[in-house]
């Protein structure tokens, strides 16, 4: 596996596709719409969270049905985050075809890009991971972070 270079993108309008409606998938698509992506999830099953999102967020809309192939048109980011490994692989596979980078949730392997944590405070974003090795670890620096950004002690 590969060195990650941290790099911040403008997800402003962006169309992400994500498969997946449980908690790994509300989680990335509740930090992407936070990020002004226009999100779009594929899930035979939407978990409550998610639902509550869309009601909020007219950025996104939720399809209630199986992952097909073709479903990458116009994407530009995609997030697998399935329970079928099959899926996520169907997923992996077509984004290769298509240029599109992916995140599958499930194997760590097969990501163009991580979900860092986020600490955000004003015009300052910080991402923290820990190439997806340790999640446990990356949360604890995230919240280290994000008690020194709300005090700002740059600031005067």
């Amino acid at each position: 596996m590969g060195t990650y270079f941290p790099i911040f993108i403008n997800l402003e309008g962006k169309k992400v596709q994500v498969f997946g409606g449980g908690k790994i998938a509300a989680r990335r698509v509740a930090a992407l719409l936070e990020f002004g992506a226009e999100v779009h999830v594929i899930a035979p099953e939407i978990s409550g969270k998610l639902e509550g999102l869309a009601r909020q967020a007219e950025n996104l809309t939720l399809e209630r049905r199986p992952y097909l192939p073709g479903d990458l048109a116009a994407a530009e980011l995609a997030i697998a985050a399935t329970n079928d490994e099959g899926v996520n692989d169907m997923v992996y596979w077509e984004c290769r075809r298509e240029g599109v980078p992916v995140n599958v949730a499930s194997d760590k392997e097969k990501c163009d890009f991580f979900f860092p944590g986020i600490a955000k405070e004003g015009d300052i974003t910080v991402g923290v991971t820990a190439g997806g090795k340790d999640h446990r670890k990356a949360a604890q620096a995230t919240a280290k972070i994000r008690e020194l950004l709300k005090g700002r002690p740059w600031e005067g």
